[in-house]
């Protein structure tokens, strides 16, 4: 209960930068009502989350690597202008870069904290129990919504990412999701 009675950061905001020379796409999943436009980002007057103390944000990215074959539309080359020139950093192997802005709990002026992010090439076997349960709950939420976006995920997939993630458990939230997934799979296949 303090962590929602607690904050500790106010009016944050998180901004991902791709690298062209590594990223050929990407695509946010979930947070498509909480976009800001990108000048937001710098502005102090714009409302943005709060962050208790004790609580986590987890945004997930389809990423497609540079050179991959996707889905994404093409689009006719511009007649006005060139696409930009990469810069130095974009040689650097970086995948992207995290911005986060956000202001103390009784301040006005927000701060920046800006991390680079490589790819080190992990496999899915290596992958935290926290980002394997991750996706079992953004797949499952896709499923739900019927999106053109779920792949081959079904309930089953949820119910195994879920059970290769459910870890410590404390509460017990992540054994409510898998019971969950469980009982929309049977009401589904009636």
């Amino acid at each position: 209960m303090g962590s929602t009675l607690v904050t500790i950061a106010k009016d944050v905001k998180i901004q991902i930068e791709f690298n062209p020379a590594e990223v050929e796409s990407y695509r946010l999943i979930g947070y498509e009502n909480r976009v800001l436009r990108a000048e937001d980002f710098n502005d102090d007057e714009k409302d943005a989350g709060e962050i208790g103390a004790g609580h986590t944000v987890t945004a997930l990215f389809e990423i497609v690597p540079k050179g991959t074959p996707s889905n994404t539309p093409s689009v006719d080359p511009l007649k006005y202008q060139r696409p930009l020139a990469s810069t130095e950093e974009a040689s650097r192997s970086e995948l992207l870069t995290v911005k986060l802005r956000y202001k103390e709990p009784d301040g006005e002026t927000s701060k920046l904290l800006e991390r680079p992010v490589r790819d080190e090439g992990n496999s899915y076997a290596s992958a935290t129990q926290d980002f394997k349960f991750a996706a079992a709950v953004a797949s499952f939420g896709m499923i739900l919504r019927d999106s053109p976006h779920k792949g081959n995920a079904t309930f089953d997939s949820v119910l195994e990412l879920a059970r290769e993630g459910v870890g410590a458990d404390r509460h017990g939230y992540r054994a409510e999701l898998l019971e969950l997934a469980r009982q929309v799979k049977s009401l589904r296949e009636r």
